[in-house]
């Protein structure tokens, strides 16, 4: 959202601009408002330990309720498909106030894949009445549903907006990026602007127990039959996740696992890296926008435009079709450049302005 925070704030006449967080994740709330140099208007400061969703929900629309009562906004942008973003749509709804929601329309059709997420957009879109859906294929899931055809703009993602900006300013900041070099390279002991390196992600709940095993049981076969490739992962902190991952991947020398990065320097690593290996969501948009292939360890995706694009390859968390895949964009160079060269079907960086141009005309 922070591109599209600041596209709207540029235009005082038009738009008054509230900005209200509930750091439902405090420390990546944070580093994320310093890099783009946002100061929340409202911060509502919910994070607390051993929160479940129930807790997340009922705090969020309780808090929600005072603000909207104070503020009576004309509208409420949430994004994606946070419990942030289910609960904020649901107080809107509770208060006759209109929601426009960015990135819209993704879909798997599964409530409970991912989970909650898939639950969480779909209860979104019934309640929206703006919808920013970064495809077609989006646009034609809300169509599909039932959406009002003049409430739906194709616009691109805003993570696509995020990601050139972050880019250019660590290529055109020379001391900046001179600081982002420093921390990777006290984390990583070889070269990471030269030397080869997958890049690998991993926190989903579908993935917890014999998912994660797997996962890791084939990255540790992979980094003994690729023994010149480097395997940097950035792991998550939930325990259902760092405890297989320390299991079954430390102390293996050409694997590397390091905390969770920040915004910035995660971005350099992606765009330094060969490939990437992911159960996440946007980086199946992120990382085709720098020509790297991604391998999406889910067995489904909201995200089918970049697998019709060729540039993403579905594998699951099964061992045997992570090492296979692999070992093929490593061994076979014309298979590798065909997914590093595909169209990136979500954006050309125009997305928050897309968004601004419509919302000034309703």
């Amino acid at each position: 959202m922070a591109p599209l925070v600041h596209s709207l704030k540029a235009e005082p006449k038009i738009f008054d601009v509230q900005v209200c967080v509930t750091a439902q994740h405090r420390e990546m709330l944070d580093q994320v408002l310093e890099i783009f140099n946002i100061s929340p208007d409202i911060d509502l400061d919910l994070m607390m330990p051993g929160q479940d969703l129930t807790d997340i929900t009922s705090a969020v629309m309780l808090s929600m309720r005072k603000v909207l009562a104070e503020n009576k906004p004309d509208i409420v942008l949430v994004h994606g498909d946070t419990t942030t973003a289910l609960a904020t749509s649901l107080s809107c709804f509770y208060n006759d106030i209109d929601v426009g929601h960015v990135e819209a329309g993704l879909r798997t059709n599964d409530i409970y894949a991912p989970f909650p997420e898939e639950f969480n957009r779909q209860v979104v879109s019934k309640i929206t009445k703006y919808h920013f859906a970064p495809t077609k294929v989006s646009r034609d899931n809300l169509l599909n549903e039932g959406a009002n055809k003049k409430n739906i703009l194709v616009t691109g993602n805003t993570v696509i907006d995020a990601l050139q900006n972050t880019i250019k300013k660590i290529k055109n900041d020379l001391n900046h990026k001179e600081r982002i070099n420093k921390l990777i390279r006290a984390l990583l002991p070889f070269n990471f602007e030269n030397d080869n390196f997958l890049l690998i992600t991993g926190h989903r709940r579908e993935n917890f127990g014999k998912g994660f095993i797997e996962i890791c049981q084939s990255i540790k076969e992979l980094s003994t039959k690729f023994p010149n490739f480097h395997f940097v992962y950035p792991v998550h902190l939930n325990p259902n996740v760092q405890e297989p991952v320390l299991e079954i991947l430390g102390g293996i020398e050409n694997v590397h696992l390091i905390e969770p990065l920040d915004y910035e320097p995660f971005v350099w690593l992606l765009y330094h890296c060969y490939l990437i290996l992911t159960d996440s969501g946007g980086i199946q948009e992120e990382a085709p926008s720098m020509g790297k292939p991604v391998l999406v360890m889910r067995n489904t995706t909201e995200r089918p435009e970049a697998i019709e694009a060729g540039t993403v390859k579905l594998v699951g968390s099964n061992k045997t079709k992570i090492i296979d895949s692999v070992s093929s964009l490593i061994e076979n160079k014309f298979l590798y450049d065909e997914m590093s060269k595909a169209h990136n079907p979500y954006g050309d960086g125009l997305a928050s302005k897309r968004i601004k141009e419509f919302l000034a005309n309703i």
